[in-house]
């Protein structure tokens, strides 16, 4: 029987042509879903892009289903956990649009630095104003990059042809990596004191959500402009608009919001803002791009080969049954290590010790890379890029095993050695099997622990003294934020102690400023783990 490939919504004919001569290729109204549940019933494989929702009901109306596409870059709108419980394998475009992306930043930059938008509009209602729409060149300035992943790295090499100097702001890039690109790495704060042209390229994770905001837009160069065609929220809005509104920020150019679709923000009154409603990846060639992207990695898949965008290993590829429990571990570990260490590491080791050493297990070095890099880079990370993110950047992970075991039975480590001297590592577990199986903290940078692997976790280092245990749940308890658990590890008495928190909702980084004040450090990380399971 040919296999069937669903479409569900408009896919480039050149991405068709790529899938007609070998399978029945089928259309559906992905919005409608009746129809939708009815076609999956002899479906193969089903290409998406965002209107259509492949959740865990339409998985299961799916028994012959295989592969799942999604032609663009988020995963949004698809059920992963309950296609990899299926076997089924989940594919997208991760690289699809980032050229568009950094193209759409550089045309935001341009027209807020030439005040297009506007003149257009004053000309088209018949005024001819030339005066009032005086520009500025980008030649000469210093243009801050906030953010050097991929889109980051595209947009500072099309800059560097307008003659600027660049800077840029990323904790978890090598500056010998940067430097090859042109560009001088520096911290946050004189980035915004020497910037003429701010353009920001992060994912939106806790860490960066509100990045920029009050106190920051209160440190700008005086009549800095600022870009943001990444995700909404890494800029405070309410924040930015008060900046322009006191003359501190001459100008913006904002394709994302918080809440998104928006008709509404106080950032439209301004006009010297150009507002966009998310296009980044609104251009032709990155709509087919994703399109066909996905057709060769549903042709792959259906033929049994191997698909480089695989997002979930454990259906793209042979894991053996009992490492499989370790594959979130090992992701989780990464990401922690990553929020622990506050910046890139030189070098990674991943050490696996135990009995289960005896099968294959270099899928976990794939695991933990992918863990390190989630909450950094714009870009969504897989266990394919994960491996080049980490070259890019400079970063050497290795592998070690041992069958040695320890005080468990089977033991994931993950410890790297960053610039400044400092070892920084995080260990941990698996316990239980089915549905009692528990993923376990049981070490921070030789802090014994036992906790729960998911949450909110935030983590502080201080000084060992009464009140400390207090202070944070008071803090914590006047902002509505619950500890689901706390443990407190320290060394020896008024020694430096480590507190570990589960809480069950998000804290901002001005919320966890705060409580970080009240024990005097500013050693502390917050990590979110509650995507990964």
């Amino acid at each position: 029987m040919t296999p069937v490939v669903l479409i569900a919504e408009e896919l480039a004919p050149a991405a068709i042509d790529v899938l007609a001569h070998d399978f029945d290729v089928r259309h559906v109204d992905g919005t409608d879903r009746i129809t939708l549940l009815a076609a999956l019933a002899d479906a193969d494989a089903i290409i998406v892009r965002s209107a259509t929702q492949i959740d865990a009901e339409a998985v299961a109306a799916a028994p012959r289903l295989k592969v799942i596409a999604r032609a663009g870059v988020g995963l949004d709108n698809v059920d992963v956990t309950a296609a990899t419980a299926r076997g089924v394998m989940v594919v997208n475009a991760p690289t699809s649009n980032i050229v568009s992306a950094a193209e759409q930043a550089i045309a935001l930059l341009l027209a807020v630095a030439r005040h297009t938008a506007s003149a257009s509009t004053s000309l088209k209602n018949g005024e001819w104003k030339r005066k009032r729409y005086t520009g500025v060149e980008v030649q000469g300035k210093t243009v801050g990059v906030v953010g050097l992943g991929r889109i980051g790295v595209l947009f500072a090499q099309r800059m560097a042809s307008f003659g600027t100097r660049l800077i840029a702001y990323d904790p978890y890039i090598q500056p010998a990596r940067a430097a090859q690109l042109g560009v001088r790495l520096v911290g946050l704060d004189e980035l915004l004191r020497e910037s003429d042209f701010i353009s920001v390229h992060l994912p939106r994770t806790p860490e960066t959500l509100g990045l920029i905001g009050e106190k920051e837009l209160a440190t700008v160069k005086p009549g800095v402009r600022i870009v943001n065609a990444a995700r909404g929220g890494l800029i405070d809005e309410r924040a930015l608009a008060e900046a322009l509104a006191e003359g501190r920020v001459a100008g913006a150019g904002i394709d994302v919001f918080v809440a998104e679709p928006t008709t509404d923000s106080p950032l439209f009154a301004f006009d010297n803002v150009v507002v966009t409603p998310h296009l980044g990846a609104s251009t032709t060639e990155a709509q087919d791009k994703a399109g066909l992207s996905v057709a060769r990695s549903v042709k792959l898949a259906l033929q049994g080969e191997f698909v480089p965008d695989a997002v979930n290993v454990q259906a793209g590829g042979v894991v053996d049954e009992d490492v499989r429990p370790l594959l979130a571990l090992a992701e989780k570990l990464g990401k922690v290590f990553t929020a622990v260490a506050g910046g890139v590491a030189a070098s990674v080791t991943v050490e696996v010790r135990g009995e289960i050493v005896s099968h294959d297990v270099a899928v976990l070095k794939l695991a933990a890379t992918k863990g390190l890099f989630t909450s950094v880079v714009e870009e969504q990370v897989t266990y394919v890029n994960a491996p080049q993110l980490a070259a890019d950047r400079g970063v050497e992970v290795e592998l070690v095993v041992d069958h040695e075991i320890s005080d468990h039975h089977n033991l994931v480590t993950v410890r790297g050695a960053l610039p400044d001297g400092r070892t920084v590592s995080v260990a941990g577990t698996v316990t239980g099997t089915g549905t009692r199986e528990s993923r376990k903290l049981t070490q921070v940078d030789e802090f014994d622990l036992e906790m729960d692997a998911g949450g909110v976790l935030l983590f502080f280092r201080y000084s060992d003294r009464p009140g400390m245990v207090g202070a944070i749940g008071t803090i914590l308890g006047e902002a509505g934020v619950n500890i689901a658990a706390m443990q407190v590890a320290r060394r020896e008495a008024g020694g430096e102690a480590l507190m570990a928190l589960t809480v069950d909702s998000s804290v901002d980084a001005e919320l966890f400023s705060s409580v970080a004040a009240a024990i005097g450090t500013a050693k502390g990380s917050i990590v979110d783990l509650r995507d990964e399971d």
